[in-house]
């Protein structure tokens, strides 16, 4: 074990370069592509003399550094594990504060940890994290420039760094593996593990590669580390990393501080989402859309009803996309409308609702994309708007796509579990975890189901109509024309095909547009109706549906919630609400959310790097009147005391 020095120059790193925050690093050390330079983040003008030149133990570290006083979960047994050189595989939901668990053994070990992280924007956001509570830590990729990268590899030489991020492509090639061997390894840390696997959503073909690194230096410990795997990708990390000796610490996936609500469209465009956005007046937020055009649009209405909202999808200048990220990072209560292709490469802990106006593509994509937020444990909410369309479009999508067909079905199974989800009567954490092999007893009192129990209703009769009418129409037909011919409407379409001849057209005028469509959709989740992509989204009949039709089985449905429009019977929420602050608590933390804003935008640093929400509000509650009252909050170490400690009173101070 090693005394932990605080850095002392901690000019050597770059910020992230705008037009390379989401790209894997395929490039090894090279010229500039971006506009990078020296550090951006001022040195340390604090005497450091107050560390004490001593082995540290991991506690005395979390506290002193990090400003924690305890460990959660199993991250101080990993933490013993990893430091002590036992390899481990480590599976910790989002904000589970998984990098703690390489970060602190990284401090232990005699040695740099080398940290594989598949994104430039994730590990440099990583290391200006680190680097502001004083930790020695740098990266390697294509944004710097070539005397930048041989500068950090003197250091690297040196044994001047505790942590060095770098992406795998550029771990595996040979010049860099020769770099390795010269310099004294104390950990090697792969983040993201789940990319290893080709059955995964985020996938990347050099994970696999990495058992180089146990084959090169068998003594050096490794820690895998993931939040999204399911059992059998959980094997396959095992498998393809080598870890068959590794001491699994499997976490609960739960999130309980995130709140799970899904509502079905109803065809009033964005008006249910707008509904959802007033709970979090002032908030940051990510909207997920399904096309770069219906991304435009939402972000387009968002702002003409008075929202701070930015457009976010790969088909953007990468100049505006690049942008409108770093003012998601920097700026408080920003609301990014996205497709898929923005989030991965985000840490950002304050992140108080993730909302779907559009269905995901898979149960393990939701639950990747919803723990977005509330990364700092502070209560947030996952909302979901979804219709039969937007099942139609995925199948489609999967259906028409060039992968295999074992992987169409598998994306297929996906996709009907994500749909089971969303039509359960039960408890969605229960139906959730489920899904990756944790049982869970329900009753979570932290979903909708659970807070306003769904009403359900016989449902048998309405589904032998749907069924006769998708049978009786010849199987061709998508919902909104079988709706029609239920309810007798006298269409172009239905007069054009002559169903308004049918025994069923008009039997179910007592239910309307809104309740057929539910029951067509819930007919889908059962497995009773399935989707003909290949003919515009028909729906067919399956075997499931045969005992239905001949009353040998009895179906009950979900009765869907009335539509509430927002008018003078509804309320938004304040921003004191919003925050759980008092009056003179919100002033306070206001205040110093836009000290936070000013001091990252010099810095060109993410706002949360500074400071977390979290923290601000413990502060803006206390009103701490000195230094020492200011060091017993929660999150602040004796780097960011000294740093930042006297501006934070005097920000105190003038908001008084």
């Amino acid at each position: 074990m090693r005394a932990y020095v605080r850095e002392a120059d901690p000019g050597d790193c770059a910020s992230a370069s705008p037009d390379e925050m989401h790209r894997p690093d395929n490039s090894d050390a090279g010229p500039s592509r971006g506009p990078v330079g020296g550090s951006t983040s001022r040195p340390h003008s604090h005497d450091t003399t107050d560390l004490p030149q001593m082995t540290d133990t991991a506690l005395d570290l979390l506290h002193r550094i990090f400003g924690h006083g305890a460990f959660r979960g199993e991250q101080a047994e990993i933490v013993e594990h990893v430091a002590g050189g036992g390899d481990a595989l480590v599976l910790m939901p989002t904000g589970g504060g998984k990098s703690l668990c390489y970060q602190i053994p990284a401090l232990l070990r005699d040695g740099v940890a080398i940290v594989v992280s598949p994104l430039i924007a994730l590990m440099q956001d990583q290391v200006e994290a680190l680097r502001q509570v004083g930790v020695r830590a740098a990266f390697l990729n294509s944004t710097l420039g070539g005397e930048e990268a041989a500068a950090v590899e003197q250091r690297l030489l040196r044994g001047e760094l505790d942590l060095l991020y770098v992406a795998p492509e550029r771990l595996l090639t040979g010049r860099f593996l020769s770099l390795l061997e010269r310099a004294k390894l104390g950990l090697f840390a792969i983040d993201e593990a789940h990319c290893v696997s080709q059955w995964g959503h985020d996938f990347r073909p050099e994970y696999r590669q990495l058992t180089v690194l146990h084959e090169r230096w068998p003594d050096v410990p490794r820690i895998a580390l993931t939040a999204t795997a399911d059992a059998p990708t959980r094997r396959e990390i095992v498998e393809r990393l080598g870890l068959e000796d590794a001491r699994q610490f499997v976490s609960s996936f739960d999130r309980p501080n995130i709140r799970y609500t899904v509502v079905p469209k109803d065809g009033a465009g964005t008006r249910a989402l707008l509904d959802f956005l007033a709970r979090h007046p002032g908030q940051s937020g990510i909207v997920y859309a399904m096309s770069r055009k219906r991304v435009e649009s939402v972000a387009e209405q968002l702002c003409k009803a008075g929202m701070k909202a930015l457009p976010y999808h790969a088909g953007m200048d990468a100049s505006i996309r690049a942008t409108n990220q770093r003012r998601f990072l920097q700026e408080d209560g920003i609301v990014m409308v996205a497709t898929i292709a923005f989030g991965m490469g985000i840490d950002k802990p304050d992140v108080r609702f993730v909302a779907h106006v559009d269905l995901p593509k898979s149960i393990e994509g939701y639950y990747q994309e919803t723990g977005r937020a509330g990364r700092d444990g502070d209560a947030s909410e996952a909302w979901l708007s979804y219709g039969l369309g937007d099942v139609v479009s995925l199948r489609q999508m999967i259906e028409q796509g060039e992968a295999g067909e074992e992987r169409k079905l598998l994306e297929l199974r996906k996709l009907d579990s994500l749909l089971g989800f969303c039509e359960t009567t039960g408890c969605r954490r229960q139906a959730l975890l489920r899904w990756f092999g944790e049982e869970h007893a329900g009753a979570c009192g932290n979903c909708d189901n659970c807070i306003s129990p769904p009403q359900s209703w016989d449902g048998t009769e309405a589904a032998r109509k749907a069924l006769s009418a998708i049978y009786r129409t010849g199987q061709r037909f998508g919902v909104g024309h079988l709706v029609d011919v239920l309810r007798g409407a006298k269409t172009e379409k239905v007069q054009q095909f002559r169903h308004d001849q049918l025994a069923v057209f008009g039997v179910g005028a007592d239910l309307d547009d809104r309740q057929w469509r539910s029951v067509f959709r819930q007919l889908v989740a059962g497995g009773h109706v399935d989707i003909d992509v290949e003919h515009f989204g028909a729906l067919r009949l399956t075997e499931a549906s045969r005992p239905v039709l001949k009353g040998e089985a009895t179906l009950r449905f979900r009765t869907e919630p009335k539509t509430v429009s927002r008018g003078r019977g509804s309320r938004r929420t304040t921003e004191a609400e919003a925050f759980d602050l008092d009056p003179d608590s919100l002033a306070r933390f206001q205040s110093l959310r836009e000290w936070r804003s000013q001091v990252a935008r010099e810095q060109n640093v993410p706002a949360y790097v500074i400071f977390h929400d979290a923290t601000l509000r413990a502060i803006a509650e206390a009103d701490p009147a000195d230094l020492d009252d200011l060091a017993r909050i929660p999150g602040i170490g004796s780097s960011k005391l000294d740093r930042y400690g006297e501006a934070v009173l005097q920000q105190l101070f003038d908001a008084a």
